[in-house]
């Protein structure tokens, strides 16, 4: 009985996900229904897990080899089986064109801009923190950072 029940839910799943290749939400088309930003939270879903943030709550996002770990402000973290690289992919897919919150710094990690509060490229240093309940020191190359700390003093500028 739980066999037969169990085959049916994934023989519903299968064709709700065949039919949702393209979801339209507020006049947001997202190609690609393993992430989404539906009312800003990003959707994630692998054949095993689904998980569903608030992209401003988002804080970095590390790789390691084939896994990726989501860094939230609350201090939570949650651990995918997706490279960093299919992530900025889909993330870019979906994001509103001129929202550049998330970039992408080095080979391993991608930051939630909002966040940043201190960058010292001679020490390999980034400090992302909301000033009240978090602070996540995180590493980068020297050159990474360096052209992060010049991406924001041009946009200062302007």
């Amino acid at each position: 009985m739980f066999y037969n029940h169990s085959i049916k839910l994934e023989l519903q799943k299968a064709h709700f996900i065949q039919q949702r290749r393209v979801v339209t939400h507020n006049s947001l088309k997202c190609r690609n229904f393993a992430l989404c930003i539906m009312r800003k939270d990003l959707l994630f879903f692998t054949s095993t897990e689904l998980i569903r943030v608030k992209a401003d709550a988002v804080v970095f996002i590390t790789a390691d080899g084939n896994y990726s770990a989501i860094t939230m402000a609350d201090g939570s973290d949650y651990v995918l089986t997706l490279q960093l690289g299919q992530i900025e992919k889909r993330i870019s897919e979906v994001v509103e064109e001129g929202d550049n919150r998330f970039i992408r710094i080095g080979k391993s990690l991608i930051i939630n801009r909002e966040f940043i509060t201190f960058i010292n490229p001679s020490r390999q240093k980034l400090t992302l923190s909301d000033c009240r309940t978090f602070r996540h020191d995180v590493s980068a190359s020297r050159e990474a950072l360096k052209s992060l700390k010049e991406l924001i003093e041009k946009e200062t500028d302007k």
